[in-house]
This record gives C-alpha cells, sequence and structure tokens, in this order.
C-alpha cells in the first residue's frame, strides 16, 4: 500500500505553513482536533506559547527561540485560517493591516512627514489617535483606558490600567503613598478575615496586589517580571531543598518544616 502523497510544496515557507494549515482544517480530510477548533479554544495555546517565547529569551537559549517563534507564528497562522474560512480576513489581510500601523506610526520613516518626531511620546500619540477613532466608531465614549487588553496576566494588565489613569493625573503623588495604601489594605484583610467573610477577604487580597502592582510602578520595576524572577528564586530554592534531602535519602513529605526551612536557609545563603 503506497503511502499518500504529500501537497505540492509551495514556493516559500509561509506559502508552504498556509497548505499546511489548510490540509490540517479541512473538514472532511483534515485532522481530527484541528479541524473543529475555535479562536476561542485556541486563544489559551497563543498565550502559552508566547510565554514559552519569553522563556527562551530569558534562558538565553536561541535554537529554542526558533522553535518557540515558529510554534507562535502557526498560531497566528491557525487565527488567519479560521477567519479566512469564516470570509473575515485572511493571513495577507493581517500582514497589511500591521504593515499600514507600523508605516501610520512612523511618519519620519516612511516619507510622510519627515519632521515628524520619533520618540515614544509620538507613538503614544499615534496610538491615542487610532484608539479615539475606534470609540469614534462605536459609538461610545472615549476612556484613556481603551487598548488595555483583559486577557493580559492580571499584574501587567493592573500596571498598564495605572499608566494610563496616571496621565490624565489620577495617581498617587510619591511610592511612600503607595506604601500607606498597601498598609491599610493589610489591614482590611485582617479585618475581612476576623468576620470570617471569605469573598470580602478575596476582594481585598486583590486590592492588595493592585497596590503592590502600583508600588511596582512608582519604584519603575516591571511587576510582571518581578514576580517571575521571584517564581524562578523559589523554585531554584525548593529544588536546592529537595536535592539535600535526596543526598539524605529523604523526600520533602518526609521532613519537617523545621529540616526544609534550615536547608532553605543554606540554598540563600550560597547565592549570596
Amino acid at each position: 500500500m503506497n503511502d499518500p502523497a504529500p501537497p505540492v510544496a509551495p514556493a516559500s515557507p509561509m506559502e508552504r505553513l498556509r497548505a499546511i494549515m489548510a490540509r490540517l482544517r479541512d473538514p472532511t480530510t483534515g485532522c481530527p482536533w484541528d479541524s473543529v477548533q475555535t479562536f476561542a479554544t485556541i486563544a489559551p495555546y497563543t498565550i502559552e506559547e508566547a510565554y514559552e517565547v519569553a522563556d527562551a529569551i530569558a534562558l538565553d537559549d536561541l535554537e529554542a527561540l526558533r522553535d518557540e517563534l515558529g510554534d507562535l507564528l502557526f498560531q497566528v497562522v491557525f487565527h488567519a485560517r479560521m477567519a479566512e474560512e469564516l470570509g473575515a480576513f485572511d493571513l495577507d489581510a493581517v500582514a497589511t493591516a500591521i504593515s499600514d500601523k507600523m508605516v501610520r506610526r512612523h511618519p519620519h520613516l516612511f516619507g510622510r512627514d519627515a519632521e515628524a518626531a520619533s520618540d515614544a511620546a509620538s507613538w503614544e500619540a499615534h496610538k491615542a489617535a487610532e484608539r479615539a477613532a475606534k470609540a469614534r466608531a462605536a459609538g461610545r465614549v472615549e476612556s484613556v483606558l481603551d487598548g488595555v487588553p483583559s486577557a493580559l496576566p492580571a499584574l501587567t494588565r493592573a500596571e498598564k490600567l495605572q499608566r494610563r489613569a496616571a496621565r490624565v493625573g489620577f495617581d498617587w503623588p510619591a511610592a511612600d503613598d503607595v506604601l500607606d495604601k498597601i498598609a491599610e489594605e493589610l489591614d482590611e484583610i485582617a479585618e475581612a478575615r476576623a468576620a470570617g467573610d471569605q469573598a470580602h477577604v478575596a476582594d481585598e487580597v486583590g486590592d492588595l496586589l493592585f497596590a503592590v502592582a502600583n508600588l511596582a510602578r512608582k519604584l519603575h520595576v516591571d511587576p510582571e517580571t518581578a514576580l517571575r524572577n521571584a517564581n524562578f528564586k523559589f523554585e531554584r530554592r525548593f529544588r536546592a531543598i529537595e536535592t539535600a534531602l535526596a543526598a539524605e535519602g529523604r523526600r520533602p513529605e518526609e521532613s519537617s518544616l523545621d529540616d526544609m526551612e534550615a536547608l532553605w536557609r543554606d540554598a540563600k545563603r550560597r547565592e549570596l
């Protein structure tokens, strides 16, 4: 029995990828999994692939970065193919839209206005104008918070919302004011716990995290990066605990908290 012939190789790697995607999505002869996916079911994978790109960068692993960028590109092609099937847009339209946007936001480079500013303020001005146009087209009042995606990681979104509000003067004057707010939120968590109101506790914990993101912004620290680094640090030190215990023929669940705390302090000292 002969294997089925592969599709004719298109002229470019991108065309090949588009052909593979079309084959996977074929409702009759395509992949049973790929062919039934939707924007909503694929979205979590798109976000995951973006994080894996960031991980490869953090590890300074260019080979992994190449592979992860490929996985992320596949997600873009996947969404574009589904939109094409609906008659909404295709991958060429996606490329055209981002190209037009980059030209529009860089008039000093692409000939429309050689004297235009090229700094971050000019970039933000172009973005603000685009948001305003979208609000007018939707028939609603423009907000300085428009365009901050709800799917962003919560800490990143908190920082972006706060930064937008700060542009119009809605901001704490100094970091010390935010520290006072954090102390206030801690007191409110204690009060909610004392009252036995778990829903209120959850609400106040959210307020605390929002205030901490605000403090990070005031101190010029990216909160998402700071927490990611703290996660890496925790993971590194906890693995050191597991390694030390394994050398003694033990596992964490067979050890006391005091023993593990001592090993944690040892791991911390070795990093100093």
